[in-house]
């Protein structure tokens, strides 16, 4: 099954806000390896294949740096099409000298942390076979082990690294949120996920169609964590694709239904989860 097309509801695009617009497109274009699809003087659209935009950029009026404790951006992750991708990415992110953040096998999934310039959270990743992992009941088995690194850089040494390939999607999203008893009722009740893991207290992982997790959601900044201000580095506003026109009116009904505040901007229906995250809502183009 392919988790990010229809009728699955998927992360398409996310935005993001950065302290200086040249420098962040020097870092996505030479290290993440997007292309660029448009641009002007203070944003930029990224895309892997030409065609599809998976990350905006934007550079605000009277940017301030990053805040930490707060709501937010997590990570984003990018999702390639083979593991061997994912080895020619860690042998450039070696060769170029660019500092990881971590590597971890989640057995769902072999993933690579890092950070922008400003740091935005980035994951980098390969799904292992959906007819490998685990279930049990409703919930899916993730761990965090360490990623046998040199296997994966071996499945990816016959080629050499040319960017992010094509077929690279955005695999999900990962927020800091304030709080997760109204943020669940506002992702199932109200976007229609399914919670298909929960780490305790703290985190709980979302998806629609079986997949490990679209939406990851953390109180890792503290409970209480506030709205960063507007004009601060980090995430903007993400988009999450549904499968139709007739959908998205469905989703705003649902919204709607449970007290969230649904908003029509420039023809999109945009919305905010409890903890102030931002979410256009968008129809796949059939």
């Amino acid at each position: 099954m392919n988790f990010h097309k229809p009728p699955v509801t998927f992360v398409g695009q996310v935005n993001l806000k950065v302290q200086d617009l040249q420098r962040s497109l020097t870092f996505y274009k030479d290290v993440i390896g997007f292309k660029v699809y448009e641009q002007t003087e203070k944003s930029a659209k990224l895309t892997a294949d030409g065609k599809t935009v998976l990350l905006s950029i934007e550079q605000p009026e009277d940017v301030i740096p990053k805040q930490g404790r707060t709501a937010g951006l997590y990570h984003f992750a990018l999702l390639l099409p083979e593991r061997a991708d994912l080895g020619r990415v860690l042998k450039h992110l070696l060769q170029v000298g660019y500092p990881l953040q971590g590597a971890s096998d989640h057995l769902v999934s072999e993933a690579l942390y890092l950070a922008d310039p400003d740091g935005n959270g980035i994951e980098i990743y390969t799904d292992r076979p959906a007819s490998e992992w685990e279930w049990k009941d409703s919930s899916v088995v993730m761990a965090t082990e360490a990623m046998d690194a040199e296997s994966v850089l071996a499945e990816g040494m016959p080629g050499s690294w040319d960017g992010l390939p094509e077929g690279t999607v955005m695999g999900h999203i990962h927020l800091h949120v304030s709080e997760l008893v109204k943020t669940e009722e506002f992702y199932t009740k109200g976007l229609g996920f399914e919670v298909v893991s929960r780490y305790g207290p703290q985190a709980l992982f979302i998806s629609t169609g079986k997949y490990h997790h679209h939406i990851g959601l953390n109180t890792w900044n503290g409970v209480g964590a506030p709205v960063p201000p507007a004009n601060s580095v980090g995430l903007e506003s993400y988009t999450l694709m549904l499968s139709n026109e007739e959908s998205v009116k469905e989703t705003v009904a649902q919204l709607e239904k449970i007290g969230a505040a649904v908003t029509d901007v420039n023809g999109s229906f945009v919305t905010s989860d409890p903890s102030g995250n931002r979410i256009i809502l968008q129809a796949v183009k059939q």
